[in-house]
C-alpha cells in the first residue's frame, strides 16, 4: 500500500473490525483511522495517496464485514463529531451522534425527530442511507449535510445535491459525512417522549432486539417498499415471503434467521461473516424458487472473503 500520512488522531494498522459491528464478525482493515477533529480528517484525506481506498464506517449497525477484511483505510468518527445542538426547530448533530440520542435531545426541546429513536445507527449513516421508519425519512427533515471529500475539501450539501432514494444517496465514494442540520415540526416534549416510548415498546415486541443482528436483512420486495411514495403499497413484506419459503429459523453455522422476526439475520454466538452472508443468499434462493421474487439486501456487505 502507498505511504500513509501521520495524523494527530489514532491510526491503527491491521485493525480487526469484528468488535466494531453489531454482528460481531469481520476481518481486519488495512488501517483504522479515528480523526482528532475535522481539520485532522481534512488533512489526512488530502495527503492520502489517491490510489488508497477509503471506507467511512459508523457504528456498524447495518454492516457485514467479510472474514478476509477490508483493503482500505476505514474512517470511524468518535469524540469531536458527536455534538448535538438545538435552536428553535433546527437541530445540528455531528455524524457520530447516535440517532436515538438526537431524537431524545430534539424531543427535550420540543422538536419532532421521533422517527430516529428506533433506528440503530449514527447520524452519518442516517444521512448516507436515507434512514427512516414509520413513514418518515432523513430526506424529509435534512436541510444541510457537511462532508469532507476524498480530496480533503469541506463541502456543504443541500438535499437536492444528494438525490435521496430508498436507502440510497449520491454521496461520492470516500466522502465522509461530518455533521447534519435538520428542521423538524414542533411538538409538546412530553407527547414526543411518550410516542418514542410506544415505538420502542412495539419494536421490542416484534424484533429480536436482544440478539446480535443488523436490523432488517432484506428490503421489502420491489413495489412494496416503504419509500413513502404515493403509489407504494405495503401488503407484501420481506418477512412474509421468507416465511412462505420456509426459512424462518433457518441456520447456517452460527447464523440464523430469527424465529421472532424472519427478516432479521442473527449471530447466535459463533457465526462467521461467511455463515451470515451464506444464509442470506440461501434465503434469497429459496424465496426466488417459491415466489419468483428476488430479495435485495438491505445490510451492506463489504470486504474480501477469507481465502481458502
Amino acid at each position: 500500500m502507498s505511504k500513509i500520512p501521520s495524523p494527530r488522531g489514532r491510526l491503527t494498522k491491521n485493525r480487526s473490525l469484528n468488535d466494531l459491528t453489531w454482528l460481531r464478525v469481520g476481518g481486519p482493515a488495512d488501517y483504522l483511522f479515528q480523526p482528532a477533529d475535522i481539520e485532522d480528517l481534512r488533512e489526512f484525506l488530502r495527503d492520502l495517496p489517491a490510489d488508497v481506498p477509503v471506507f467511512p464506517m459508523g457504528v456498524g449497525s447495518n454492516l457485514i464485514v467479510r472474514d478476509g477484511g477490508l483493503r482500505s483505510v476505514v474512517i470511524r468518527l468518535g469524540r469531536g463529531f458527536n455534538g448535538i445542538s438545538v435552536a428553535g426547530n433546527t437541530v445540528t448533530a455531528g455524524a457520530a451522534a447516535l440517532d436515538a440520542h438526537v431524537a431524545r435531545k430534539a424531543a427535550d426541546a420540543g422538536v419532532d425527530l421521533t422517527f430516529l429513536r428506533t433506528i440503530p445507527g449514527s447520524i452519518g449513516g442516517a444521512v448516507r442511507m436515507n434512514a427512516g421508519c414509520y413513514g418518515s425519512y432523513t430526506a424529509d427533515v435534512l436541510r444541510k449535510a457537511t462532508i469532507v471529500t476524498r480530496q480533503g475539501e469541506i463541502v456543504d450539501l443541500r438535499p437536492e445535491d444528494m438525490n435521496f432514494r430508498y436507502r440510497q444517496t449520491d454521496l461520492a465514494d470516500g466522502a465522509v459525512v461530518v455533521s447534519a442540520t435538520f428542521k423538524g415540526p414542533l411538538g409538546d416534549p412530553r407527547e414526543l417522549h411518550d410516542r418514542m416510548a410506544l415505538q420502542l415498546e412495539k419494536r421490542d415486541e416484534t424484533q429480536p432486539t436482544k440478539d446480535r443482528s443488523a436490523g432488517s436483512t432484506f428490503r421489502n420486495p420491489a413495489g412494496f417498499s416503504s419509500t413513502g411514495r404515493a403509489d407504494d403499497v405495503h401488503d407484501l413484506k420481506a418477512w412474509k415471503v421468507i416465511d412462505d419459503a420456509g426459512m424462518r429459523g433457518a441456520k447456517v453455522g452460527g447464523a440464523q434467521m430469527s424465529d421472532k422476526h424472519s427478516n432479521f439475520l442473527i449471530n447466535t454466538g459463533d457465526a462467521t461473516a461467511a455463515d451470515l452472508e451464506g444464509l442470506g443468499e440461501e434465503v434469497r434462493k429459496k424465496v426466488y424458487e417459491t415466489s419468483g421474487i428476488t430479495l435485495e439486501w438491505e445490510i451492506m456487505r463489504v470486504g474480501d472473503p477469507l481465502e481458502k
